[in-house]
């Protein structure tokens, strides 16, 4: 009874959230106004900054797991670390895809070394190291302490590309750094709304990754057992 209702939650989930992105992508289309100097290119920053925030959230979260396994020592945590960290890096990924499509009719280029985008890509490289200590090591306590560790640390690198436009000296970067409190009211809420979408997206997303890893555990336990 209890995963027909989890199943049957998750698919009233799955349609709001297909309404929400329904109504986000008509507002960025004919709603939001046509930037100036960007044009349409411009339209790609209602999904490139969102999938920016849930890739960072996905970290933070990876990094409050890891700290509650290596205390707690309770499986439940890895698997909530693991998830957000595929979602983490699936949603950076997004944000690599996404930021040279709209810098190339911006910069004339689709990539420069400047200090935000250097940083993403950083990042972005220290998690597929992570996800190569889970694929090459064993299903053990020594792995998801070691994954757990490194999620904890590779953390550190987040509120680095957050400040980086600050950091480095205006000359040396490309990176739009748009006030969104000056903007005008469909921008701002459209941006908003897109924000929350991706938000629960990523919430709808981690809940079903996490059951799937319960799952797939308990698996491997009978077969074990066996």
């Amino acid at each position: 009874m209890e995963s027909f209702h989890s199943r049957q939650s998750s698919k009233v989930m799955a349609g709001i959230l297909a309404v929400f992105w329904i109504v986000v992508l008509y507002l960025v289309l004919n709603v939001t106004r046509i930037d100036p100097d960007q044009q349409m290119a411009q339209k790609i920053f209602y999904y490139h900054v969102p999938s920016a925030w849930v890739a960072g959230l996905g970290y933070l979260v990876v990094m409050f797991a890891g700290v509650l396994y290596l205390t707690k020592k309770d499986e439940k945590w890895d698997h909530l670390g693991l998830a957000a960290a595929e979602l983490g890096t699936l949603f950076c990924a997004l944000v690599l895809i996404t930021g040279p499509i709209w810098a190339k009719p911006i910069w004339g280029a689709p990539w420069s070394w400047e200090p935000r985008l250097t940083t993403v890509l950083i990042m972005f490289l220290i998690y597929i190291g992570y996800f190569m200590v889970r694929n090459f090591g064993d299903e053990g306590e020594r792995t998801r302490r070691i994954s757990a560790v490194l999620g904890i640390a590779a953390f550190f690198n987040v509120p680095i590309i957050y400040v980086s436009v600050k950091f480095w000296a205006a000359d040396a970067q490309l990176h739009p750094q748009p006030a969104m409190s000056q903007q005008s009211p469909d921008v701002f809420w459209t941006f908003m709304l897109s924000l929350l979408v991706f938000t629960l997206l990523f919430v709808h997303l981690l809940c079903f990754r996490v059951h799937i890893l319960k799952l797939r555990s308990k698996v491997l336990g009978m077969r074990y057992d066996v």
